[in-house]
C-alpha cells in the first residue's frame, strides 16, 4: 500500500474577467512583462559569462522561455540564427518528451493550458507553457491551484503568478543568488525528488514489513504446523509400537434344498442370505458380549495392557469394560459389502499368532450366531407341525376304537341284518305273487282239481304269514334304542369319525413334512471365504501416510483458526 504525497492548499480568489480586463490590471500585467524581459536578457548574460549551457541548467532554461514568450515575437530573416527564446522552448519540449510522459499526462496538461488561457501549439508545449507559469499540470486534487509558498522564500521568488490579498497579478521570476554562496548546494528539492523519495521511503517500508510479516508467518507454520508434524512422525518411526493385522473374508448363505421329503434334499443349489443375517453377525462381532467372551477364552485384555506396548495403545493395568471395548473395535474392524454379501474382518494385535487365533476364534463365534440366527424359528414351526400331527393322530386312533367297541357290543351288523331282512321280504313277496297267480290259475278252471286249489291257497296262507313276521321284524329293528336301525346310525357315526380322523391325519402330516421342508430352507450356512493366515511383516503403524495425514490436519487447523481470526479482526475494527 502506498501513499499519496499530499500537498498543502490555499483557497485562491478568482479574477473575474471585468477585474482582468481592467486598465489597471493591463498595466500591472505589461510591466510584469517588461521584467520577466528583463530578468531573461541578465540570466542570459549570465550564462554567457559562466560558460553554462542551456542543457545543464534546467531552470535557467525556462526562465529564458518565459522571457523568450514574453517577449514579441521577431520576424525571421534570412541569414540570420533563431533567437534564444526559441531555442530554449526547442530544447524545454525535447526534454519533456524524454521524461516518458502518458497520454493522459499530456491531455491533462492541455485542458489545465486551456482553462488558464494559454495557446499550446501541442500537448508538450502546454506543458512547457504551464511549468513556465509554475503551475504543476499533474496535480491530482485541483489543477487550478498554485504551489505555496515557502517560509524561506523572498517576496514569493521562484513562485508562479498568484492573486495575492491585494487582488493585483503579480509575476513571479527567479532571482540571482549572491555571489558568495554559489559553490553550496541548494537545500530545496524538487516536487518531483521529493515524490520520489516518499514513494521510496514507502516501498522500502512496505517491503520491511512484508518481511517482517513473512518471518512471522514462518514462525508461526514452524510452532503450529512443523513442530507437531515432526512430534507426530517421530512418534510413528520410533516409538510406536509394531501392530499385525490378520485378514479374513466369510459369507452367509441359506439351503434353498427339498427337506427330507425331496428326493434331492441336500444337492440343490444354495443362495446368498438376506442382509439382516450378514449384519446381525457383524454387529454381534462388534458387540461388547463379543469382546467379553473373546476375553475369557483368548485373554484379550491381558494382550493389549502388556507393558511392551506403546503408552498410546496400551491398556491400564486394571481396565474397565467400556475402556476395553474402545479398544476392541480399535483394533477389530468388520465391514460388509452388500453387493457381493461376503463380511471382512481385521484383527489388529502386538503379536502376529495372537492376532491369527484372535481371528478364528471370532469367526467361531460367528458360526454359532448364524446357526443360533433361524434355530428358534425352525424350532417354533416344527413343534407346531408336531403337535397338531400327534392330536390327528390321537383323533384317528380315538375313532377306530369307537367303531371296533360298537361292533362288539352289537354283536352283528346291523345294516347287513337289516339288508338282510329286506332281501328277504323281496323275495317272499315274489312267491306270493306267484303262489296267487297259480291259485287264481286254477281257479279259473270250470272243473278246478280240489287238491291243488287247497295246495296253493295253503301256499299263499303261509307265504302272507311269513311276510307278516318278517315285516315285524323289520319293524322291531328300526324301532326302539337297541334296534338295528339305532345300531345301523351309530355305526356309520362312527365310520365318520374315523374318516374325518384319517383326513385330519393325512393334513396334519402334510403340514409337517412343509414344516419340515421350511425348517431346512431356514437353516443359515457360514462358509469362510479367506481363511486367517498370520502375517511376516508388520501392518500397522503407516508411518508415512500417518505423519502426512498428521502434517494435513495440523494444516487445516491452522488455516481455520487464521481465517476466523482474520474474520473476527476485520469485524471488530470495521
Amino acid at each position: 500500500m502506498t501513499t499519496k504525497p499530499k500537498a498543502r492548499k490555499f483557497r485562491i480568489r478568482k479574477v473575474t474577467p471585468s477585474a482582468a480586463s481592467s486598465p489597471a490590471v493591463k498595466a500591472e500585467t505589461s510591466q510584469s512583462d517588461a521584467a520577466r524581459a528583463e530578468r531573461a536578457a541578465k540570466l542570459r548574460a549570465v550564462a554567457d559569462a559562466t560558460d553554462v549551457k542551456p542543457s545543464h541548467s534546467k531552470e535557467a532554461l525556462e526562465h529564458a522561455a518565459r522571457s523568450g514568450k514574453a517577449n514579441p515575437p521577431e520576424t525571421s530573416r534570412e541569414g540570420e540564427v533563431s533567437s534564444a527564446g526559441e531555442v530554449s522552448a526547442e530544447q524545454d519540449i525535447d526534454a519533456i518528451r524524454r521524461e516518458g510522459l502518458t497520454g493522459r499526462q499530456l491531455r491533462m496538461a492541455r485542458r489545465v493550458a486551456q482553462k488558464h488561457g494559454l495557446a499550446p501549439t501541442s500537448d508538450f508545449d502546454a506543458v512547457r507553457l504551464l511549468r513556465a507559469k509554475g503551475i504543476d499540470p499533474f496535480q491530482r486534487s485541483n489543477m487550478l491551484e498554485l504551489v505555496v509558498p515557502q517560509a524561506g522564500d523572498q517576496d514569493g521568488a521562484g513562485l508562479p503568478a498568484t492573486h495575492g490579498q491585494s487582488g493585483a497579478a503579480r509575476v513571479q521570476l527567479p532571482q540571482t543568488t549572491p555571489a558568495g554562496g554559489r559553490g553550496l548546494p541548494s537545500t530545496d528539492v524538487s516536487p518531483a525528488e521529493r515524490r520520489q523519495r516518499e514513494i521510496s521511503d514507502i516501498q522500502r517500508d512496505i517491503t520491511r514489513r512484508r518481511r517482517r510479516k513473512g518471518a512471522m508467518l514462518l514462525v508461526r507454520l514452524a510452532f503450529f504446523v512443523m513442530l507437531p508434524t515432526f512430534a507426530a512422525g517421530y512418534y510413528f518411526y520410533k516409538i510406536a509400537t509394531p501392530m499385525y493385522a490378520t485378514d479374513s473374508q466369510f459369507l452367509i448363505i441359506q439351503n434353498e434344498g427339498g427337506g427330507g421329503t425331496s428326493p434331492f434334499g441336500g444337492l440343490l443349489p444354495t443362495q446368498f442370505a438376506n442382509s439382516a443375517d450378514s449384519i446381525a453377525t457383524q454387529a454381534y462381532l462388534q458387540s461388547k458380549d463379543a469382546m467379553l467372551r473373546l476375553d475369557e477364552d483368548a485373554d484379550f485384555r491381558a494382550h493389549f495392557a502388556d507393558p511392551e506396548i506403546d503408552p498410546i495403545q496400551r491398556l491400564t493395568e486394571d481396565p474397565t469394560n467400556e475402556e476395553s471395548y474402545k479398544t476392541y473395535k480399535k483394533n477389530v474392524k468388520i465391514g460388509y459389502d452388500p453387493t457381493e454379501g461376503v463380511i471382512r474382518m481385521e484383527v489388529i494385535a502386538a503379536d502376529p499368532q495372537l492376532s491369527e487365533e484372535f481371528s478364528k476364534r471370532l469367526l467361531t463365534y460367528a458360526e454359532e450366531r448364524v446357526n443360533d440366527l433361524s434355530k428358534q424359528k425352525r424350532e417354533d414351526g416344527m413343534r407346531d407341525a408336531r403337535e397338531g400331527y400327534e392330536t390327528a393322530l390321537q383323533n384317528r386312533r380315538d375313532a377306530q376304537e369307537a367303531l371296533i367297541t360298537l361292533q362288539i357290543d352289537n354283536n352283528v351288523d346291523p345294516e347287513a341284518m337289516i339288508a338282510s331282512i329286506r332281501t328277504q321280504i323281496t323275495s317272499y313277496e315274489t312267491l306270493l305273487i306267484e303262489k296267487e297267480l297259480e291259485l287264481a290259475a286254477l281257479l279259473d278252471n270250470q272243473r278246478p282239481n280240489q287238491a291243488k286249489v287247497d295246495g296253493a291257497r295253503g301256499d299263499v296262507r303261509r307265504l302272507r304269514e311269513q311276510l307278516t313276521k318278517l315285516r315285524e321284524r323289520m319293524t322291531a329293528a328300526n324301532e326302539g334304542e337297541n334296534s338295528l336301525a339305532q345300531q345301523a346310525v351309530a355305526a356309520q357315526l362312527a365310520q365318520a369319525d374315523l374318516a374325518a380322523a384319517d383326513m385330519v391325519l393325512q393334513s396334519a402330516q402334510t403340514a409337517m413334512d412343509q414344516a419340515r421342508t421350511e425348517a431346512g430352507r431356514q437353516v443359515r450356512y457360514l462358509t469362510v471365504a479367506v481363511n486367517p493366515v498370520a502375517p511376516d511383516e508388520a501392518t500397522y503403524p503407516r508411518k508415512f501416510e500417518n505423519t502426512i495425514l498428521a502434517f494435513l490436519i495440523f494444516a487445516g487447523i491452522y488455516l481455520m483458526l487464521s481465517l476466523t481470526a482474520s474474520i473476527l479482526r476485520e469485524q471488530v475494527t470495521s
